[in-house]
């Protein structure tokens, strides 16, 4: 009995410790930071003052930046539904040919984004690039500087951020009722009448939860404003950067960094409210599986064929050229030619002959796996404490596990840089500036949302009778966990682990506020590297690690559908 007692005594303290660890690494992390940086942005020697809110004003930089971020915003969420809802069209509602093929070509978006997407376009129109390049040799007046700007950063935008779409609105329309659209085709309705008063109305709440991540993307956009915004379109995220740097104009990053989050969270509400005022459902009360619906006039179905192999085209074009590129000479490179003769593997070899030239790779890889195991752990924790303590405080740690959701990644780095810059106590009177640490605690910040997300869902398929027979039993509450509940969530726990690893390989926006000058993780080196001014060999490099990178992010993502679909049976 006394052993009994005693067991149990370990197990509650070690129960009050892990509680204790996920409420402090809550208020240390998540709210603690961004506290600080709402009374560090007001914050003067003489006291509290609003007088930045006036350098604001009569900053006509800063002023611009913020309007071109909310155009980008407004224009993002507008042309990415346009070509996202045309793409999920072709693939899973009408009947078009290839339709496989197209839909491969689609999901390019889910192996490449960010920093190395951008730089494949930046190889297509760039100064140096493919296009550019064809177009002058008939053109010699063409300003070589043309695909820059507005206009630039929007196309490049709307055609990497459909990934939502995709993965989501896909499985949205694949589930609409056949009998639905067959009696909207019965009354004599057109194949767009139907998409338009039928099938839209139902999947709408898919569309507004992604319109929501667009309009956010679109305002905190970071690189491809930054690589091709030019000097007449720059935006919030990249001034920010800059304004962090120079210690005179800090205060403006503040404030910039507040307004973004601000309008994050404000958006949010309201696209929330807007969706709840709406009414959206199929009436049918016996489902039918969905079947593709052909176009019927023919001139019609030829545009839309055409149009979708020309998106298809341009999905596909900076793939393939970055894996071209990465086989041939920096010579070719350089004067943007192809041939058999330039075909090379020199450029493997230098990587992986060269380990200082492996080094940002190896850099990111320790990074993301780091950040990858410590999130699961987190989160894994977090909502275990949540279902077997349902109480004020796991609430809100529940709560808090969404914040990083609606702040800019921006934000969450300003916060991190000026709470940890000097020694707190929250954190032992440690300092945390100058290290690693805090691009790894950034990155466990942004994954959480998600991680949660997923791992609740993945929760709700545990049966409770299995926790209660295990207790019944005489087990204990780890025991339980680690042999019923554990084995239930490890297929999700593996492609979560794939998967957040997978996203951070190739990170740019926290690595640059974050990262220590000499441990420079990969993102960065691309960035630096696919720069107009960079030469042939340096260029060779970033297209090596660019495929090295989509490589893995295809094997990664094949194995985590493989484990999900593989769950679901």
């Amino acid at each position: 009995m006394q052993a009994f007692s005693i067991r149990f005594n370990k197990v509650k303290i070690l129960n009050i410790l892990i509680y204790l660890f996920i409420f402090w690494f809550v208020i240390a992390f998540l709210f603690y930071p961004n506290i600080q940086m709402v009374f560090s942005t007001f914050k003067t020697e003489s006291g509290f003052s609003l007088d930045i809110i006036n350098k604001l004003l009569e900053s006509p930089i800063a002023m611009n930046s913020l309007k071109n971020s909310f155009i980008l915003a407004v224009s993002l969420a507008i042309t990415t539904n346009i070509v996202g809802i045309f793409i999920v069209l072709v693939t899973e509602y009408f009947e078009i040919k290839g339709s496989k093929i197209l839909k491969i070509g689609y999901m390019t978006t889910f192996i490449y984004g960010g920093i190395i997407l951008v730089s494949g376009y930046l190889m297509i129109y760039g100064e140096n690039g493919i296009i550019t390049s064809f177009f002058m040799r008939f053109f010699p007046n063409l300003d070589p500087t043309w695909f820059e700007g507005f206009w630039a950063v929007l196309f490049v935008m709307t055609v990497s951020t459909t990934t939502q779409h995709m993965m989501f609105l896909s499985s949205a329309v694949k589930s609409i009722d056949n009998f639905t659209v067959e009696a909207a085709k019965q009354m004599g309705a057109s194949p767009f009448y139907t998409i338009r008063r039928v099938v839209l109305p139902i999947v709408m709440p898919t569309v507004f939860a992604i319109t929501i991540l667009q309009f956010l993307g679109g305002l905190s956009a970071f690189a491809a404003p930054l690589m091709l915004g030019g000097r007449d379109f720059q935006t919030i995220a990249p001034l920010i950067l800059q304004l962090n740097k120079i210690p005179a104009s800090q205060g403006l990053a503040l404030i910039l960094s507040l307004i973004l989050g601000l309008a994050a969270v404000t958006l949010l509400v309201f696209f929330t409210r807007l969706e709840k005022g709406g009414t959206y459902f199929s009436i049918s009360k016996t489902k039918a599986g969905y079947v593709k619906q052909k176009i019927q006039n023919k001139f019609l179905n030829i545009i839309v064929h055409i149009a979708a192999y020309i998106l298809f085209l341009v999905y596909i074009f900076p793939v393939v050229l970055i894996v071209i590129f990465s086989f041939t000479d920096a010579e070719a490179i350089h004067n943007v030619q192809f041939s058999l003769s330039s075909f090379t593997l020199d450029n493997y070899r230098m990587v992986f002959s060269d380990f200082e030239k492996i080094i940002p790779f190896l850099n990111s890889v320790e990074f993301s796996i780091i950040a990858a195991i410590c999130v699961t752990i987190i989160v894994l924790i977090g909502i275990s404490l949540s279902r077997k303590y349902n109480n004020w405080l796991t609430n809100i740690i529940e709560y808090a596990f969404l914040i990083p959701w609606m702040l800019p990644s921006t934000l969450i780095a300003i916060g991190l840089l000026i709470t940890y810059a000097t020694p707190q106590l929250i954190i032992g009177n440690q300092v945390l500036i100058g290290s690693n640490v805090l691009l790894i605690l950034a990155y466990i910040i942004i994954l959480i949302p998600l991680t949660s997300r997923l791992l609740r869902a993945a929760y709700q398929t545990v049966d409770n009778d299995f926790e209660n027979a295990a207790k019944s039993l005489g087990a204990s509450s780890f025991y339980t966990f680690r042999r019923v509940v554990l084995p239930i969530l490890l297929p999700t726990i593996l492609a979560l682990l794939v998967l957040n690893f997978n996203s951070l390989l190739s990170d740019y926006n926290l690595a640059a506020f974050l990262s220590h000058p000499l441990k420079e993780p990969l993102g960065l080196l691309i960035q630096r590297n696919t720069m107009s001014e960079a030469v042939g060999d340096t260029q060779a490099l970033v297209y090596v690690y660019s495929t090295l990178l989509m490589a893995i992010a295809a094997v990664t993502v094949s194995i985590v559908y493989g484990w999900l679909l593989k769950d679901k049976k």
